[in-house]
């Protein structure tokens, strides 16, 4: 646990000159306010003032004065800045002038969800595959046209700059004490994953926004572009951001999803947290593929699920149970293979929680799974089966109507938070792509 007196003399042995103090929009945006090093024993007493009247989805004119109160647990030293320059960050929580947590602060619900999993008996942890592209960027900075920085494939050993820069990133993490369990590539030309060790789910979220400001910082610095955006290009796959999740006992850290007497290890717990996410997984889509863009890779992109479905085997199904051996009971998880990486990582964290929670209140049942062997065989199956949206108004929609989900955000942010990504829908809508001109200017 830092204290304030840790982090003071972190900034004065590392010669620290300016400490960013982070937080997040609702569409997951990291803003930043710097101050001088010199201020930062206020701060950690008080926070820091702040206007939030100018910040998607935060407070009207008339009542936007907030504060940033620091956690301290999250300082760290950002190790791309030259010395002359040093900085260090603390993400924060965002505070009303009564000293409130703000509903309208993302962090803040995720907190709110793990309160509720806690009162319950519950520790909820995550473990996350993050992938993106690297694309070279012409002088100037242009990436027109989009070039991936290599040619290689799915798990390829090379010797080129990509082993290189993913080291660099591997690197950069682990400076910032954020561990990774591994790297490697991606099926994609330019497209890589980083996997990030088991977390409760607050660190997690926090190390997630934390790292893709790192990755793309390593990036810039070897002349490339690094992106989160779900699917860059029709001719490459999509990038997601496939979440590992178990319940953990409040009191003795035990793994609550593991039963070694069911075939496939799952506890009773387990199983209606499955349900539960699940039944609300339509309205989840909109806080967990959150684009207009995510919806050109849930689908159609390769190993992106289609189905509300859950299976052992099937990469193609919504959630899958992954093998464990004898012994390993332990890691028993469920990974949701809806995120893409554009997400707020803690909206994100909130609604999966709650929607498994939900279901453990309602002891929802279970259905059957669906495996590769099934879907094969039974294909009038398949035509019965829920599916993701395949858009994002279609997501809204859903989200609109689920009140578990629209709780779970509360209603200031998903009153804003539906409002915004409307908007942004239908400014899509009112795009004429160069496809359309392309098909019909002549024909028509």
């Amino acid at each position: 646990m830092a204290t304030q007196e840790s982090i003071l003399a972190a900034v004065e042995d590392n010669s620290v000159r300016f400490v960013d103090l982070w937080f997040t929009d609702i569409t997951g945006m990291v803003k930043s306010i710097t101050v001088p090093a010199e201020k930062l024993p206020d701060v950690l007493e008080a926070g820091s003032h702040f206007d939030g009247s100018s910040i998607e989805g935060f407070a009207r004119v008339a009542e936007s004065d907030m504060i940033l109160v620091p956690d301290l647990d999250t300082f760290t030293i950002l190790p791309w800045d030259p010395a002359e320059e040093r900085t260090a960050c603390l993400i924060c929580t965002v505070h009303t002038l009564r000293g409130e947590p703000f509903i309208g602060d993302p962090r803040n619900v995720l907190m709110k969800a793990l309160k509720q999993a806690a009162e319950l008996g519950f520790v909820y942890q995550t473990g996350i595959e993050l992938e993106f592209f690297l694309f070279r960027q012409a002088s100037g900075g242009d990436l027109a046209p989009l070039l991936p920085q290599d040619e290689a494939s799915y798990f390829d050993m090379s010797t080129d700059m990509s082993q290189s820069i993913r080291r660099q990133m591997l690197a950069t993490l682990a400076q910032m004490g954020i561990a990774v369990d591994s790297t490697h590539h991606e099926i994609g030309s330019g497209q890589h994953e980083i996997d990030f060790r088991y977390d409760e789910a607050l660190k997690q979220a926090d190390k997630i926004l934390i790292s893709r400001v790192a990755l793309k910082a390593v990036a810039r610095r070897n002349q490339l572009h690094c992106t989160f955006m779900p699917r860059p290009s029709e001719k490459l796959p999509g990038s997601g951001m496939h979440t590992h999740q178990s319940l953990h006992d409040v009191a003795t850290g035990e793994n609550v999803f593991a039963y070694s007497g069911d075939e496939y290890g799952l506890s009773e717990t387990a199983k209606h947290f499955l349900a539960g996410q699940l039944a609300h997984a339509r309205a989840m889509c909109a806080v967990l593929s959150p684009l207009v863009n995510s919806y050109k890779r849930l689908g159609t992109s390769f190993e992106a699920p289609v189905y509300v479905t859950w299976a052992h085997i099937n990469r193609a199904a919504l959630i899958r149970v992954p093998h464990i051996s004898t012994g390993a009971e332990s890691h028993t998880r469920l990974e949701l293979r809806c995120p893409d990486p554009s997400a707020n990582p803690y909206l994100a964290s909130a609604v999966m929680l709650m929607a498994g929670l939900d279901g453990i209140r309602q002891q929802t049942p279970l259905p059957d799974p669906l495996e590769e062997t099934l879907v094969r065989q039974d294909r009038t199956r398949l035509r019965q089966l829920e599916v993701l949206p395949t858009s994002l108004g279609e997501a809204l929609d859903a989200l609109s109507q689920d009140d578990v989900i629209l709780a779970a955000l509360g209603p200031y942010i998903s009153d804003r938070y539906i409002a915004a990504k409307r908007q942004e829908y239908d400014e899509y809508n009112r795009q004429v792509t160069p496809w359309e001109v392309e098909r019909y200017l002549r024909r028509y």
